[in-house]
């Protein structure tokens, strides 16, 4: 492993990592599947425990955009998408081109990142959508599971999105990159009491 460091205020080096080391870390049981991390330019940063509002929201978007899914598009909720040699993030829902592949997912390639939120709300619209942009991802939805409102990012600039829409739930969010099949209208999914 190549080590290098990063000096911080107090004087302490830092252990700076690579997406392979973290894999391999995962691999060998330094990391447990449970430890839930990304990795943003080189620190592992823990992702804060999911919440009964997030995983019901999942659920329902994922069966509404599987039932609606061109043959032509891939829909993969969770995985480890690679921006960078030491930086990958974990969206809960990414689209892209079936034909592109995901070996070749990267910021120009990705149709549609979304971030379903509510305890990581702040840091899911801050530091990370800034990573988001950084890598030049198109357009971003960041969901608040709470309210229901659904935070658009376009158009991203020198590592900001310069353009981002707050939507109701009652509101009609159509992606610019994805097929219109992945309009969202969070107020038409079953969120209900989450027992059935």
């Amino acid at each position: 492993m190549n080590v290098r460091t990063l000096i911080e205020n107090a004087g302490l080096p830092r252990r700076r990592f690579t997406v392979k080391e973290v894999e391999r870390m995962s691999e060998v049981g330094l990391l447990r599947a449970e430890e839930r991390v990304e990795l943003i330019g080189g620190e592992l940063i823990p992702m804060s425990p999911k919440g009964s509002r997030h995983e019901l929201l999942k659920a329902r978007l994922l069966r509404q955009w599987y039932r609606v899914s061109p043959d032509t598009i891939e829909l993969i909720p969770e995985t480890t998408f690679r921006l960078a040699l030491d930086t990958y993030l974990e969206p809960d829902v990414v689209l892209f081109e079936r034909a592109i592949g995901i070996r070749r997912l990267d910021g120009d390639t990705a149709l549609l990142a979304v971030e379903i939120s509510d305890s990581s709300l702040g840091f899911d619209l801050g530091p990370k959508a800034l990573v988001y942009a950084h890598f030049g991802i198109r357009e971003l939805w960041v969901i608040d599971a709470t309210t229901g409102t659904i935070h658009v990012h376009r158009e991203p600039v020198d590592g900001r999105y310069q353009a981002i829409t707050p939507w109701t739930a009652e509101d009609l969010v159509v992606p610019a990159f994805a097929p219109v099949e992945f309009a969202l209208r969070l107020a038409d999914l079953d969120l209900g009491d989450g027992s059935g």
